[in-house]
């Protein structure tokens, strides 16, 4: 098969892109810089310059292709206070992949996410049936803006109406593994800084996690088989405590660990303090059984005790 993917070069894509040459696909993956293009290259990708802006470079790349694993977003702008405008810009790439691949009943595949998307009371756990009604109102998720992502979300889904095989692989906050520069480097990050590793309130709050080479191998998975509106879980870990992976960042650290409550957290975590006291336990159950998916790699805290987030 013949895959154009967004992203390529990003923390999913890495993983992805090995995982779909080693099962015989030939990948073209877009890229916005020299370095990145040069390490695509490397792996033996074929290499389209361009950005999620360039939408006739997408369309073009989805109109040569046997299918579209999306990746790409704008998480620069997004964490720099512009939620609106990364997800203006997803929606804007998603809608000219619908129209390239309307009718022809090729794989389309993009990332969303778990906690801040669904809005479930705490203590529920969230399955791959949950969030697909359109967004109304306040649904009490800690990321403002994130109703556009869901709607993107929701976008993609109706594509199937549309002769599209389109699917959604919803990740966890905590999608780890060596070379990770995501939340969990982040909260290490403020943990050194302050000098404490803080959890909001007792810490019972889960966080759900995934390897992220556990999480590439789903995104093939989707792409090769998924059925027509599939929404895919990649969760190895339901839900970890919180407070048990503070108690490994401050051991780790050499720090003292810290309850704090809600209206603090973000005097020890930044813009982390509002996603760090949520609850958002999730099942992949339905994946599982859906796609034959497994994870192998290792959870979140056996992960963080290698000790390669620390180094």
């Amino acid at each position: 098969m013949r895959v154009f993917v967004t992203g390529a070069s990003g923390w999913i894509g890495r993983g992805l892109v090995p995982e779909l040459i080693a099962a015989g696909h030939e990948v073209t993956g877009l890229a916005r810089s020299e370095a990145a293009a040069k390490a695509l290259r490397a792996q033996g990708v074929q290499v389209l310059a361009g950005s999620l802006d360039d939408l006739e470079t997408l369309r073009a790349a989805a109109l040569a292709s046997d299918g579209v694993v999306h990746l790409a977003f704008k998480h620069d702008i997004a964490f720099a206070g512009d939620f609106a405008g990364a997800t203006a810009a997803d929606r804007a790439a998603i809608e000219t992949f619908g129209e390239a691949l309307a009718g022809s009943g090729k794989p389309f595949v993009i990332a969303s996410g778990i906690l801040g998307v669904l809005g479930l009371a705490p203590g529920v756990v969230a399955t791959e049936r949950d969030g697909l009604a359109a967004p109304a109102g306040d649904r009490g998720v800690p990321v403002s803006g994130a109703d556009g992502r869901v709607a993107n979300a929701h976008l993609t889904l109706a594509f199937a109406d549309r002769g599209i095989r389109s699917s959604v692989v919803r990740l966890p906050p905590a999608t780890h593994g060596e070379g990770d520069n995501g939340f969990i480097v982040t909260a290490i990050g403020f943990a050194r800084q302050k000098g404490a590793a803080a959890y909001v309130g007792d810490g019972a709050n889960r966080w759900p996690a995934v390897h992220r080479d556990d999480a590439a191998r789903l995104f093939r998975l989707a792409l090769e088989s998924a059925p027509a509106g599939s929404v895919l879980h990649a969760v190895g870990d339901e839900g970890v405590p919180v407070r048990e992976i503070a108690e490994v960042f401050a051991a780790r650290l050499e720090v003292p660990v810290v309850s704090v409550p809600a209206e603090q957290a973000g005097q020890y975590l930044g813009f982390l303090g509002g996603f760090w006291g949520f609850d958002g336990p999730a099942s992949a159950q339905a994946t599982r059984d859906l796609l034959g998916w497994e994870p192998t790699r290792p959870g979140l805290l056996a992960d963080l005790e290698q000790g390669h987030y620390f180094a």
